[in-house]
């Protein structure tokens, strides 16, 4: 089997209500200016969070199971790690067993990436490079390692063949998600996240580069992923070989803004609370 491109990523599972999906993994999505893990909506078989517009996101990614996975992530149907249209046989992150990682953002280089951020479609970074087609899904494919010994290997779970063009590239790894040859790579500093849990990526130096925009928005037209400000994200190339070119688990996190989740029937509007004469019994003090 020739597999190449390899990284590593997580995904969640579903559940009305929720905040992390996935069985293999678990994923959360945290808005990062209040550390708040976003509640996952079930609606229709779908799971969706509420983004909030101009607000830096992370996707949280932890290894449910005892043994290396490689995690591939796409974010408006574009890979987070090589910037390519994507397609699950392209780079990711390797997760450690039971091992966790924050991806913040863009992969710039095995330094730097450009951070999440919510945005109107019109300023996502898929629209932005031509392709605004899938915006507004979080997607995340997970590989099982191959077995170093002989023997019989169990099939991996059925999944509906996909007509999308495979990607062939070289792959180099990193700490976020890993790649043939080359050595170990670290990603998103998972200390901060999980303390010893490493991870591994792979960042090719091509990826379009567009310059960080997004400022907050008010509410109004659908939601997408901006390419926002350059933080810090060390990363290192790491060897990884998939057991098979089809994905033992698929996650899709669908997103937009709470009050257009509203409007489509995702999220029931909470009814106002009916103010009462006489709620209290004594003047309290003010804040």
């Amino acid at each position: 089997m020739n597999v190449r491109g390899w990284f590593a990523v997580a995904l969640c599972a579903c559940a009305a209500q929720a905040a992390a999906i996935g069985m293999r993994a678990d994923v959360t999505i945290v808005d990062r200016s209040d550390g708040r893990v976003l509640p996952v909506y079930l609606h229709h078989g779908r799971c969706y969070v509420a983004g909030r517009p101009g607000a830096e996101y992370q996707i949280n990614v932890r290894n449910a199971t005892g043994a290396d996975v490689l995690a591939v992530i796409s974010v408006d149907g574009v890979n987070a790690i090589s910037g390519e249209t994507a397609h699950w046989l392209q780079s990711g992150y390797l997760l450690p067993a039971s091992g966790s990682v924050a991806v913040r953002g863009w992969r710039k280089s095995l330094a730097r990436v450009a951070a999440f951020t919510f945005a109107p479609i019109e300023d996502s970074y898929a629209a932005r490079t031509g392709r605004p087609d899938d915006v507004g899904v979080i997607g995340v494919a997970l590989f099982r390692a191959r077995e170093p010994a002989l023997g019989i290997r169990r099939a991996p779970g059925p999944w509906p063949d996909s007509s999308a063009p495979r990607s062939q590239g070289d792959g180099a790894r990193s700490r976020e998600g890993s790649a043939e040859p080359p050595a170990p790579a670290r990603a998103d500093a998972p200390a901060r996240d999980a303390p010893g849990a490493e991870a591994r990526a792979y960042s090719p130096p091509y990826a379009p580069s567009v310059a960080p925009s997004v400022p907050a928005q008010p509410d109004g037209g659908k939601l997408g992923t901006g390419h926002g400000r350059s933080e810090r994200s060390d990363a290192r190339y790491v060897r990884f070989e998939r057991a098979s070119d089809t994905p033992d688990e698929v996650i899709a996190i669908y997103y937009d803004s709470y009050r257009n989740l509203v409007a489509r029937g995702v999220i029931r509007a909470e009814t106002p609370r009916i103010a009462t004469p006489f709620p209290g019994r004594f003047v309290p003090d003010p804040r």
